[in-house]
């Protein structure tokens, strides 16, 4: 059952560029379906768990969690909105490289000769994966590719956040993660709409409605996947079976011409989801409150 829920958690995320796309068919924009999605979530837990924002006065970091999880929520639902989807995924899932240098900046654990050669197989993954036909160097050529290794990034910002936050109340932090991602969201969406980058959301078609209460139900019924199978599986397994997400991903949105699936992506996807299994089971046994950070949600 623990490793049933977390794949039904990677199922969710997997498909998840599906609705979205639809709701921006609608006109409403990724930036705006996350504030809004993420803001209805936040009001109803804060609403019914009212003693979870006690825990923003003991633990003041759970606002930097907040952050890392909008800031990673935002550049993963817009990247699979906009770009190849295996693309986005595969260069979000650079978790190897972020979470050496992280950890080496901001935890002082120097990088052992196993992490530097994981940290060489991801960015080699990487380099194949962006390495297109017609391109002098192997770097993000897109939007969709910037905010997918940006997202990546705000993942592993996150993961290292919650490491720190591990006494928190488990329900404070979820209610910190909803908050944070609709303050990203929703400010970059009101920058983005003042500048005319995109379209208000009162432009949009009511039809976005229907998709928006799916993926909300959807995004809820992932994070209590998350948190039951994470607490009852140790580290490493929960983030093998994470990885899932790039062959719920890769299937879906092949099989509905969201992305192309060619040699080149297929050697580059290998090498990089190499690195991240060779990184989970590098990975000491960590404590049960450490293991619900391996989703954007």
């Amino acid at each position: 059952m623990p490793a049933l829920a977390l794949l039904l958690n990677a199922f969710v995320w997997g498909v998840s560029w599906f609705p979205f796309r639809q709701i921006a068919g609608h006109g409403l924009h990724p930036l705006w379906t996350t504030c809004l999605i993420y803001l209805a979530i936040a009001v109803v837990m804060g609403m019914l768990r009212r003693h979870a924002w006690k825990g923003f006065a003991a633990f003041p970091m759970l606002v930097v969690l907040g952050l890392a999880a909008g800031f990673t929520n935002v550049g993963f639902n817009w990247a699979v909105t906009q770009g190849d989807v295996v693309r986005v995924v595969l260069l979000f899932y650079l978790m190897p490289l972020w979470s050496v240098l992280l950890a080496w900046l901001l935890l002082g654990e120097r990088p052992t000769g196993g992490a530097l050669a994981r940290v060489a197989l991801a960015l080699t993954g990487v380099a194949v994966v962006l390495k297109a036909p017609g391109t002098d160097w192997p770097v993000p050529s897109s939007l969709p590719d910037w905010l997918g290794v940006a997202a990546g990034f705000g993942f592993a910002v996150t993961n290292i956040a919650l490491r720190h936050l591990r006494e928190a109340p488990g329900e404070s932090r979820a209610l910190a993660m909803f908050c944070g991602c609709t303050f990203v969201a929703g400010v970059a969406a009101l920058i983005g709409t003042a500048l005319g980058v995109f379209d208000s959301p009162l432009h949009a078609s009511p039809g976005w409605l229907g998709w928006a209460a799916l993926l909300g139900t959807a995004f809820v019924f992932a994070n209590v996947c998350l948190q039951y199978g994470a607490a009852r599986l140790t580290a490493s397994a929960t983030s093998v079976i994470m990885l899932s997400e790039v062959l719920f991903a890769s299937v879906s949105s092949v099989a509905l011409g969201a992305a192309q699936m060619d040699p080149r992506i297929l050697v580059g996807g290998a090498l990089i989801v190499l690195g991240a299994v060779w990184a989970a089971f590098a990975r000491t046994p960590a404590r049960r409150d450490d293991r619900a950070s391996s989703s954007p949600s």
